[in-house]
C-alpha cells in the first residue's frame, strides 16, 4: 500500500511539473510576442512621418473626410430619378408665354367674341321645340324593354333564343332610332344631336353589357342546380332574381361605368366639399371651353373657306380644349356623378400621357370603355377561337364606327374622316411599336394627338362650315 501511494504523488508531481513546465513555456512565447509587437510599434511610431499620419488617420474614418461617392447624374436614365416637377413647371411657363402672342393676336385681330347668351343657340335653334331632350327621354322605353325581357327569362316565360332575339332588335333599336330622329328633324342641332347620339350610344353599351351578366348569372345558376339540392337552388333562385327590379337597372343606367354587376362597389358617404369642387370644375372648364370655341376656333374656320388654307396655329386651340374636355368629362364629371351615387370604383383613367406605344393610349385613357371592349368583345372572341390580331382589328373597327357615327350623324354629312383616323391607328400603332422605343415612342403618340387629331375637327368643321355657311361667305367677300 505504502509503496502505491509513494508511486501515486511521484507520477502526480511528474504531471504537475509538465504541466507547469508547458505554461510557463507558453507564458516566455506570450511574453516574447509582446515584447515584440510592442517593440515594432515603438519602431513605427519612431520612423513615422507626417505622411504616414495623415494616412493612418485618413483610415480611421474615411466618412468624415470623403466628399465622393459612386452616384449617375440625375438626368442620366440609371440614376432612378424622376422628380421633374421643376421641369414640368417651366415647361408650362414656356407653354404660357409662347402662346401669349398668338391671345394677343387674337384679340386685336377679331376683338372679344366670347358670347354666353349664344351658347343657348347652339343647344336649341327653336326656343320650343327641345327635340334632343325629348329624344333622350324617350330612352326610358328602351331601358324598360330590356328590364322585362330580363325578367321574362329568368322565370322562363321565353327562351334564350326568344330573348337573345328581342334584344337585338332592343339594341339595334337604340342605335337606329335616334340616328333617324336626328337625320329627320330640321330643328336638331349639331351639338344638340351629339348630346342625343351619345347617351343612346352609352346606353347601348350598358344594356349590352347587362344583358351579357344576366345571361352569364342564369347559366352559373342552371350548373349549380345540377349539383345543388332543389331547396339551395331555390335559394340562388331567389337572390338573382331579386337584382331584376327597376332602382338596380337605373342606378346602373347613371352610374359612371359601362360594365354591370350584381353588386357595385359603394363608397360610405358622400363627401359634399369635393362634390362641391368637382361641381365648380365643370361650370367653370365647360364655360372655358365655349369660350375658346368662340374666340379662337371659330374665326379660323371662317377663315379657311378653301380646303387646308388655315391659320398655322389652329392645332394649338384645338388640342388645348382636347385637354380641358379630358379633365371636365373623365374626371371632374364622372367623379362628380360617382361621389352622388356613392359609386365606388373611380378609375376612370390611367396614365395615358405616358404612353410610349398607340395602344397603350387607347387601353389607358378611357377605361370604362376599355373595360367593356376587353369584358364582352375582346375576351369572347378569343373564347370563340378568334386570333388575337383579328380580335384586335375587331375592336378598332367598332371604335372606328361609333367614332363616326357620332361625329357625321349630327352634322348631318359623312365623310368617314373618324373613321379613317380611327383605322390610321393601326399601321400607326405597328409603326411606334416596331421602330419607336421609350422617349421616342411617347413622343410619337404626343405628335399624333397634336397633329392628327386637330386636321380630323378641322375637316369636319371645315366641309360643315363650307356646306352651310359657304355662299352667304362668298356674297360678303364679293
Amino acid at each position: 500500500m505504502g509503496d502505491r501511494s509513494e508511486r501515486g504523488s511521484a507520477k502526480h508531481k511528474r504531471r504537475t511539473t509538465i504541466a507547469g513546465d508547458a505554461a510557463g513555456a507558453q507564458a516566455k512565447r506570450g511574453g516574447a510576442g509582446e515584447t515584440l509587437s510592442g517593440q515594432v510599434k515603438e519602431k513605427e511610431q519612431r520612423h513615422e512621418t507626417p505622411a504616414n499620419k495623415h494616412k493612418s488617420h485618413s483610415d480611421a474614418g474615411d466618412d468624415a473626410f470623403s466628399c465622393h461617392k459612386l452616384q449617375e447624374s440625375l438626368l442620366s436614365s440609371n440614376s432612378g430619378y424622376s422628380n421633374y416637377r421643376g421641369i414640368l413647371n417651366w415647361c408650362v411657363v414656356m407653354l404660357v408665354l409662347s402662346n401669349a402672342r398668338l391671345v394677343l393676336e387674337n384679340l386685336i385681330k377679331y376683338g372679344i367674341l366670347v358670347d354666353p347668351i349664344q351658347i343657348i343657340s347652339l343647344f336649341l335653334k327653336d326656343p320650343y321645340s327641345w327635340p334632343a331632350l325629348c329624344l333622350i327621354i324617350v330612352s326610358n322605353v328602351f331601358i324598360m324593354a330590356a328590364l322585362y325581357i330580363e325578367r321574362k327569362l329568368s322565370v322562363g316565360t321565353i327562351s334564350e333564343c326568344t330573348g337573345t332575339f328581342l334584344h337585338c332588335i332592343n339594341l339595334a333599336a337604340l342605335l337606329f332610332v335616334p340616328a333617324a330622329t336626328v337625320l329627320s328633324v330640321s330643328s336638331m342641332t349639331p351639338v344638340g344631336g351629339v348630346m342625343a347620339l351619345g347617351v343612346f350610344t352609352v346606353l347601348f353599351l350598358k344594356l349590352y353589357s347587362y344583358r351579357d351578366v344576366n345571361k352569364w348569372c342564369r347559366e352559373s345558376r342552371r350548373a349549380k342546380a345540377r349539383t345543388l339540392s332543389r331547396s339551395h337552388s331555390c335559394d340562388h333562385y331567389r337572390t338573382n332574381t331579386a337584382c331584376l327590379i327597376t332602382v338596380n337597372i337605373y342606378y346602373f343606367i347613371f352610374v359612371p361605368t359601362l360594365c354591370y354587376e350584381l353588386n357595385f362597389p359603394r363608397s360610405p358617404r358622400i363627401r359634399k366639399r369635393f362634390l362641391l369642387r368637382r361641381l365648380l370644375e365643370m361650370l367653370f372648364l365647360m364655360q372655358l371651353m365655349i369660350g375658346l370655341i368662340q374666340q379662337w376656333m371659330v374665326p379660323t374656320i371662317q377663315n379657311s373657306m378653301k380646303p387646308f388654307q388655315v391659320e398655322s396655329h389652329f392645332n394649338v386651340p384645338n388640342h388645348f380644349i382636347w385637354l380641358i374636355f379630358f379633365y371636365w368629362y373623365f374626371h371632374s364629371s364622372m367623379n362628380f356623378v360617382a361621389e352622388l351615387m356613392q359609386f365606388g370604383d373611380r378609375e376612370f383613367y390611367r396614365d395615358w400621357w405616358n404612353s410610349e406605344t398607340i395602344p397603350y393610349f387607347w387601353s389607358n385613357w378611357n377605361i370604362p370603355v376599355h373595360k367593356w371592349c376587353l369584358r364582352h368583345f375582346y375576351k369572347p372572341m378569343l373564347v370563340k377561337g378568334v386570333n388575337k390580331f383579328t380580335a384586335q382589328l375587331a375592336v378598332f373597327f367598332m371604335s372606328a364606327f361609333f367614332h363616326e357615327y357620332l361625329v357625321s350623324v349630327p352634322l348631318k354629312m359623312f365623310r368617314l374622316w373618324a373613321f379613317l383616323g380611327m383605322m390610321a391607328q393601326i399601321p400607326l400603332a405597328y409603326f411606334v411599336g416596331r421602330f419607336l422605343r421609350g422617349n421616342y415612342g411617347n413622343a410619337a403618340v404626343w405628335m399624333s394627338l397634336i397633329i392628327g387629331q386637330p386636321i380630323a375637327v378641322l375637316m369636319y368643321f371645315h366641309d360643315y362650315y363650307v356646306l352651310h355657311y359657304g355662299n352667304a361667305a362668298e356674297g360678303v367677300a364679293a
